[in-house]
């Protein structure tokens, strides 16, 4: 059953990650939602999380390769923490070499280069490869899969397991699975956190061993807007695709699980993605540092503190009605000084046509010091009052 929704993502240390979660039925659009042949399927809005369209998206499927999205999240920390370099060695053993599935062709017992296995895992999808970077970080594989859910929790994926690196095995495997929500978010938390290894995913080809091997992502040559993220197949999960698109000033994300062929899991997501940006305007409600309005302060050296949203929010909003748009600011009341620069202080709330369209954090845009002695006592008194 296809479904508009405002879901709007949890756990996730950003704008989106503040939300309230929403179940408010999206205001009708003007252009249909596109007949699609994958079993599950989400479009999202990047900055916001807002669920644009979905179908069983929070049902439990096999995601196949798009598993390696943790694995490279993962590596991604690791270098980002200095655990990993990528000109850091790392010895090839024999279960990552045996591992089948899509290869990068790495040497047993060879020494490759992180930066060779992670671009052989992400542009080609090699097994090996990402077995090989589980193992330098985890020790193990089985260690590295736990790292792998323990990530997921913090990250919001409530409906995810993995129990490998890759996504690969010898036959359905239904204890490892994931559902195409989660695996936006997943894809969103990649973009956000780490965008220099999110640039990988757009490379169209790479060479490793004398073996040039391409992208299996269609759209990096169908749509140059599209710069990721990941395919994925297998005879359980079929075929699957997670991509991403930037259309200035948005990004959308989509994701189609269990699609019955390559073509198929292409044509879906493109025709999700054009969809996405016709059916939805970009509407920009307040700039990044823009002052939304004041709030009295108890107890601080100044009176009021100056308040806004820490990003710029350009939200989605079905095209023709931004008119229907309204707001609403709740203020965190007392507000005691001293009030930090980037405290939340607030929240904003929209509505489009009636119904709820977000909830956003409202945060101070300014230092408040604590008042003096007898500024404090006079507003001691005053709130005694109240």
């Amino acid at each position: 059953m296809k479904r508009f929704l405002v879901m709007l993502f949890a756990c996730l240390p950003c704008l989106a990650s503040q939300m309230t979660r929403a179940q408010t039925p999206v205001a009708p659009v003007s252009i249909p939602v596109p007949t699609l042949s994958a079993r599950a399927w989400i479009l999202i809005d990047y900055a916001t999380g807002q669920v644009l369209a979905e179908h069983n998206a929070e049902q439990r499927l096999e995601p196949a390769s798009l598993t390696k999205m943790m694995t490279t999240y993962l590596v991604a920390e690791a270098l980002a923490d200095k655990r990993l370099s990528l000109q850091q060695p790392v010895v090839v053993s024999e279960r990552a070499w045996r591992t089948q599935g899509s290869r990068s062709f790495v040497p047993v017992n060879g020494q490759v280069l992180v930066d060779d296995l992670l671009k052989g895992m992400v542009i080609q999808s090699g097994n090996d490869a990402s077995v090989a970077l589980a193992e330098a970080i985890g020790g193990s594989e089985p260690a590295f899969a736990s790292m792998m859910n323990q990530t997921a929790k913090r990250l919001g994926l409530k409906d995810t397991n993995f129990l490998n690196a890759s996504g690969f095995f010898d036959g359905a495997q239904p204890n490892h699975y994931s559902t195409a929500h989660d695996m936006a978010r997943l894809a969103a938390a990649l973009v956000r956190d780490h965008p220099e290894i999110h640039r990988l995913h757009a490379v169209k080809e790479y060479t490793y061993a004398g073996i040039r091997q391409y992208n299996r992502n269609r759209l990096l040559w169908a749509d140059p807007t599209v710069d990721g993220l990941k395919t994925g197949h297998s005879n359980a999960a079929g075929y699957c695709l997670t991509a991403t698109s930037l259309r200035a000033p948005r990004r959308l994300v989509s994701v189609v699980l269990g699609a019955p062929s390559d073509e198929a899991r292409a044509r879906d997501s493109l025709n999700l993605l054009n969809w996405g940006y016709l059916a939805f305007d970009a509407i920009k409600v307040y700039g990044k540092g823009q002052t939304v309005s004041q709030f009295k302060v108890f107890k601080g050296a100044k009176n009021s503190v100056r308040v806004g949203v820490t990003e710029e929010l350009i939200i989605p909003v079905p095209r023709g009605m931004a008119a229907k748009l309204t707001t609403q600011l709740e203020s965190r009341q007392p507000l005691l000084g001293p009030v930090h620069l980037g405290t939340k202080v607030g929240t904003l709330k929209l509505t489009l046509g009636g119904q709820a369209w977000g909830e956003y954090p409202v945060v101070a845009l300014e230092e408040v010091p604590l008042a003096g002695f007898f500024g404090r006592l006079w507003d001691t008194l005053v709130l005694w009052f109240r």
